[in-house]
This record gives structure tokens, sequence and C-alpha cells, in this order.
């Protein structure tokens, strides 16, 4: 089984028309639609699952910033990875709930 690990991104839609908040509530239906654990902060958003996966949910979510009107997006990702056990958000969260 492969472990888990948590991505972090954020995308940065460039947009002439349109409010860029639009643009990336489509990357957030993306993540939501995905089936994986997330949750969505006020600067990024944090998945939790296996590397691959969520490499390829960043790329749809790109896709469709893309779809909704962006002429191009620059995308932040930030990766924990522990291969021996895996990496939760709960693990690092717990404390402040």
């Amino acid at each position: 089984m492969m472990s888990s690990v948590n991505l972090a991104f954020q995308v940065m839609p460039k947009s002439a028309h349109g409010n860029t908040y639009e643009i990336v509530d489509k990357a957030i239906e993306v993540v939501q639609q995905s089936g994986v654990k997330y949750e969505v902060g006020a600067m990024e958003t944090v998945m939790e699952g296996e590397l691959n996966h969520l490499l390829e949910i960043v790329k749809q979510a790109q896709d469709a910033c893309i779809g909704s009107g962006a002429s191009e997006v620059m995308t932040h990702i930030k990766i924990h990875y522990r291969p021996a056990e895996g990496v939760t958000m709960d693990e690092k969260l717990q404390k402040y709930r």
C-alpha cells in the first residue's frame, strides 16, 4: 500500500475578464469532486492521499482554471512526504481543534 502524503497547492490564475475568485472556485470544485480528503484555506487547499493521484488532481485544477477563462495559471505546491508511515492532516491539526 502506498503511504499517504499531504499536498498543499495554490492556483493563481491570470485573466483579463471576470473575477479570479470565480476561476479559483472551479479549481476547488475539481478537488471537491475528486473524493480525496481535503481542506480549503484562505491561501491554499490541502489534500491527503497518494502522491501521483494528488498531482493529477492539481493538473485537472489547472485545466479547470484555463477552461474557465484564465490565460495562464501559476501554481505553488508543497508536499509533506513520510514514506514509512505516511502523513495525515489530523496529526498536524488535532491539537488546534
